[in-house]
């Protein structure tokens, strides 16, 4: 199953599909008992899916069959032992695909032309994306940060390794990674190149970029590091050459203390907001705002969810299942705000108050 969403994933996932391009949601369940009807529920929504091809007269038998079959492969593949909030199943004819998302999503189906990629771009937003950078001497290694883990990064040359003949076992033991070896020039000449590699790296997909190592190593890359200037730095050597566990345990409270630092900046810019009257709140007036690219700064409380229909003036509150019904208006919105250049926040449930889970600050 996909966990990671880049831009260049997200473009592709984008891009027009002969029609069915169907895509298949269901909540999961991480924990007992609720995951236990996840595998039921996960079969259901796949047939509601085959019976709505059946019924489509503009889908071809052969069409149909194909899309199906790779239904049929992509459920093969979801790994519900491991499940998150959230599954995603895009099908199309010759392809599918598998998403976990730590957000929830409504149930449903959608035909259409291009893939439901809304519900993936606001679960990327709410896990708060980060690249890390674990430095010494002799390996530099990239991880793939979330709300609540850290992967390996193989790709844009991570792991990288400096030549072995620099690090033969009479040196290393003589100075190993002390401060002296972060001065010697073909060190230096190692992190600049792994500091140009994380530039690609950000290029391609920006986050922010948290720099673990020895504070000499840290001091090194301070003086010579273009992308790694503006790094949360965390002082923690050896974690080069750990596991993704040590490594998580080492940035977990600094990461949360950014975030709570993040969410305290995302208050402090609603509040000011409101005396220059460039505020909003609420689903109705942020839809309207978002479609207008006028929101500059959205924030939205963690687990804020609402049903909506469009009345023809304004969304008001719906049930779900009814006519019309838009369970998943927030993750519109979410997606509307990114296109347009907007900052995105997801903050503790709570935060925003009398706002009611979602506000933002408005460019005009």
């Amino acid at each position: 199953m996909e966990h990671a969403l880049t831009p260049t994933i997200l473009s592709e996932l984008r891009r027009p599909r002969p029609y069915p391009a169907v895509s298949v949601l269901t909540p999961t369940h991480r924990r007992e008992p609720e995951n236990a009807q996840d595998p039921v529920r996960l079969r259901n929504v796949v047939a509601e899916a085959k019976r709505q091809l059946e019924a489509d007269p503009a889908v071809t038998r052969e069409r149909r069959n194909d899309v199906v079959t790779h239904l049929d492969r992509a459920l093969a593949e979801v790994d519900l032992a491991h499940a998150e909030d959230g599954l995603v199943i895009f099908a199309a004819p010759g392809e599918h695909q598998v998403w976990s998302l730590a957000r929830e999503v409504p149930e449903r189906v959608v035909l259409s032309d291009t893939f439901l990629t809304r519900n993936l771009v606001s679960a990327q937003a709410a896990d708060q994306p980060f690249w890390a950078m674990s430095v010494a001497a002799d390996r530099v290694t990239l991880w793939n940060g979330g709300a609540d883990r850290v992967t390996e990064e193989h790709s844009g040359g991570f792991p990288l390794t400096q030549e072995a003949m620099n690090f033969d076992p009479e040196r290393r033991e003589r100075i190993g990674d002390n401060p002296s070896t972060f001065r010697d020039e073909g060190t230096r000449r190692f992190l600049r190149d792994a500091d140009t590699a994380l530039g690609a790296i950000l290029r391609a997909s920006p986050r922010p970029v948290y720099v673990t190592g020895e504070p000499a190593a840290l001091s090194a890359l301070d003086e010579m590091g273009l992308h790694t200037r503006d790094a949360v730095q965390v002082p923690r050597g050896g974690l080069a050459h750990a596991g993704a566990e040590a490594v998580w345990q080492a940035l977990h409270p600094v990461v949360e203390e950014q975030a709570k630092r993040g969410a305290d900046r995302v208050a402090g810019e609603l509040e000011s907001a409101r005396g220059r009257r460039e505020f909003a709140a609420g689903v109705d007036e942020l839809w309207q705002n978002a479609r207008e690219a006028r929101v500059r700064l959205l924030a939205v409380e963690e687990n804020y969810r609402i049903t909506v229909r469009d009345d023809g003036d304004h969304l008001v509150p719906a049930t779900s299942g009814d006519l019309d019904a838009r369970e998943d208006i927030v993750d519109e919105i979410v997606e509307q705000c990114l296109e347009t250049g907007a900052e995105v926040r997801f903050v503790p449930d709570g935060t925003l108050g009398e706002a009611g889970g979602i506000a933002g600050v408005l460019r005009y």
